[in-house]
């Protein structure tokens, strides 16, 4: 076995494990990213993992797995980035152990992330908020879950991976009720619940009579669901409420886009951003300035508020004549 083994193995049971006490979802990352470099790499160096060195995983071929991920795996930017940064943080635990490849792993670090576009970001409006609440088959036990689990969704804004993770003891009835997860870097965090979510969870316990540990929204065979399973239910339930909300159809809704709602509908009720950023579990108030881009109809009031004090009347722009409106359309 090479040197590469026994450090990799170090990596994830000494430096992830034990020294950092990574979150299962990050070794989870890093765990996929090494799989998915092995498998290129025996095509590459036909070489069994088992018998690679850091010889064989040089600069030139990790540049190639980044590349074939965008090209052949048709991944985003985002993902090839995630990708390099969990192979730096082995390269830059390697470099201790390994001085001998110092050279090559100073290549392999040198690698640069790419630049991704930002895109825009997606949240629903009030309307169509309540057609994709009312899309579920209350009639069914899974249509009673599903709509538990997306107010619940819409009101805390909690990550796809914090949602999924409430047992029934994280559920606070009675007056100020609310819900408590652990979200990113262990932290733990209450997030209150309206009228309306307390409601919901209410009638969801009564009829889920779950043990505390066990999962609030389960699968139908009592198990944690999926993330890829949310995302399922989350796009099925759009399809439905977009009968009666033709919007939805032009909108890409994920469980993260639930998340952006509860942040827009928290900013347009006037709190501050600082708060939102409290409210949704961010580290970094940067990570919240997002929201501020987000709302068109705040931006137009902020341009009246200034038309206004200059003693003029802002109005949107209307082209004069039908030849000039559709040139402006182009």
């Amino acid at each position: 076995m090479s040197a590469l083994a026994p450090t990799l193995q170090a990596f994830f049971v000494t430096r992830l494990g034990a020294q950092r006490r990574a979150s299962p979802r990050t070794i989870i990352t890093y765990r996929d990213a090494f799989r998915l470099l092995f498998v290129y790499a025996r095509t590459v160096v036909d070489k069994e993992p088992s018998e690679l060195d850091f010889a064989d995983l040089d600069a030139n071929l990790v540049s190639g797995f980044l590349d074939h991920l965008e090209r052949d795996r048709h991944n985003a930017v985002r993902t090839r980035n995630a990708r390099l940064a969990a192979l730096r943080s082995f390269y830059r635990f390697a470099s201790y152990r390994h001085p001998e490849h110092a050279e090559l792993i100073a290549q392999v670090l040198a690698i640069p992330e790419k630049r991704s576009d930002a895109r825009a970001m997606t949240f629903l409006d009030r309307r169509e908020v309540e057609a994709l609440l009312g899309a579920p088959d209350q009639s069914t036990w899974a249509g009673r879950r599903d709509h538990a689990l997306l107010i619940v969704a819409i009101e805390t804004g909690l990550r796809l991976s914090e949602l999924t993770g409430l047992c029934c003891a994280d559920v606070h009835l009675g007056t100020g009720a609310y819900v408590t997860c652990r979200g990113k870097g262990r932290k733990e965090r209450s997030t209150p619940l309206r009228r309306e979510g307390g409601a919901a969870l209410r009638a969801w316990l009564d009829e889920r009579k779950g043990e505390p540990l066990d999962p609030l929204f389960p699968s139908l065979r009592g198990n944690i669901l999926s993330a890829d399973a949310v995302q399922r239910l989350v796009a099925k339930h759009v399809r439905r409420a977009q009968t009666t909300c033709p919007t939805l159809a032009d909108k890409h809704v994920t469980p993260h886009t639930l998340r952006h709602t509860c942040a827009m509908s928290l900013l347009e009720a006037g709190n501050d951003i600082a708060v939102i950023g409290l409210f949704l579990g961010h580290e970094k108030l940067e990570s919240t300035q997002i929201y501020l881009h987000g709302d068109m109809s705040m931006k137009e009031r902020a341009l009246g508020r200034t038309a206004a004090s200059r003693g003029g009347r802002h109005r949107r722009y209307q082209p004069p004549d039908a030849l000039l409106a559709f040139l402006e359309a182009l």
